[in-house]
């Protein structure tokens, strides 16, 4: 019986060995290797978010500048119109200073 309580004592070290070493095989290099991939998979949502912001900020400042282009044409044809019945169209009103860089492209 005392081979068997020796067997027995040798067979739960040995798992008790293999337990310890699979705990003590995350090392701390592991623990950042996967608080990385943790981060790398947040960025890549945060990415995502992102990408739909612009892609919708792009669709609306196309909207706003295919309007921009409307009433810019709309307003010349006006001003023909006026000068054609032979008067002169009033004055151009003064641009705000935050206008003007965004007015340059149009001609203004």
């Amino acid at each position: 019986m005392s081979q068997w309580t020796t067997v027995v004592v040798a067979v739960i070290t040995s798992a008790g060995t293999l337990g310890v070493a699979r705990t003590a095989r995350r090392t701390p290099r592991q623990e950042r290797r996967d608080d990385f991939a943790a981060v790398t998979k947040r960025m890549d949502r945060e990415f995502e978010r992102l990408d739909g912001r612009v892609t919708r900020q792009e669709a609306t400042i196309r909207g706003q500048a295919a309007a921009i282009v409307h009433l810019q044409g709309w307003v010349r044809a006006l001003v023909l119109f006026v000068r054609d019945s032979g008067m002169e169209p009033p004055a151009q009103p003064p641009v705000p200073e935050e206008a003007l860089p965004y007015l340059q492209d149009i001609g203004l």
